[in-house]
């Protein structure tokens, strides 16, 4: 007996990682717009990370207005991937802990690659608007306990957000940079009665990081010429 390769209609096509994303992103905007109670969101965004095909994740959308289903049926996004693509360190480069209290990284440091972030009944604040970017891609771990964590970005770098709340709030304002090879700051979180956000502050930007590569390529080509 032939066997002929069929084609399975697009509603039964296997979901992606980015698929589940984009998906639970508007399912945050509409949260943030009065459109689903906490409840209806922790409860959709449970089902949209263990949707296994397309057409499981399109009802979750379906009620929402026109923009979010055309959005959630496109790639929202088209210079900087949704996930990480770089390897990231097992351990994280810096941890910004606050506990009943309020902790910040804000001013010029040096942004690592690995960053941890965790506000249990307080506040953290992580501004990168100053930061030095010695790699394209920076991932920001953030959890919040009854407390608050901000991340504010420069406004030429690209933004992503993954992650959801219970009776809390996770928002990111997705930005994507002119620029493709600019940084782009990864913000995966998650809140309990409390809130992740993560914004970019206009005004602000950061130097393209390709400068640098540059000028040193130049500096060692130059080195090499002059032996």
């Amino acid at each position: 007996m032939d066997l002929q390769k069929q084609t399975a209609p697009a509603s039964e096509l296997r979901a992606s990682d980015a698929d589940r994303d984009r998906v639970a992103d508007l399912l945050g905007q509409a949260l943030g717009e009065g459109r689903l109670t906490a409840d209806e969101h922790a409860e959709r965004i449970e089902e949209a990370f263990r949707a296994r095909t397309v057409g499981e994740l399109e009802p979750l959308v379906r009620d929402l207005p026109g923009p979010h289903r055309q959005r959630a049926a496109t790639p929202a996004y088209g210079h900087a991937p949704d996930r990480p693509t770089a390897a990231l360190p097992p351990d994280p480069d810096e941890n910004v802990v606050a506990v009943f209290s309020g902790a910040m990284r804000k001013g010029r440091w040096r942004a690592g690659r690995r960053i941890h972030a965790y506000a249990i009944f307080g506040s953290v604040e992580i501004d990168l608007s100053e930061a030095l970017f010695e790699y394209q891609q920076v991932v920001v771990k953030a959890f919040s306990l009854c407390g608050h964590v901000e991340v504010t970005v420069p406004e030429n770098v690209s933004l992503r957000g993954t992650g959801g709340g219970v009776l809390g709030q996770f928002e990111v304002d997705s930005l994507d940079a002119e620029d493709p090879n600019a940084p782009v700051v990864y913000v995966d979180g998650w809140s309990v009665l409390g809130n992740v956000e993560a914004r970019p502050r206009r005004g602000r930007t950061v130097a393209d990081i390709l400068d640098r590569v540059r000028r040193t390529a130049d500096r060692g080509l130059r080195g090499r010429q002059d032996r």
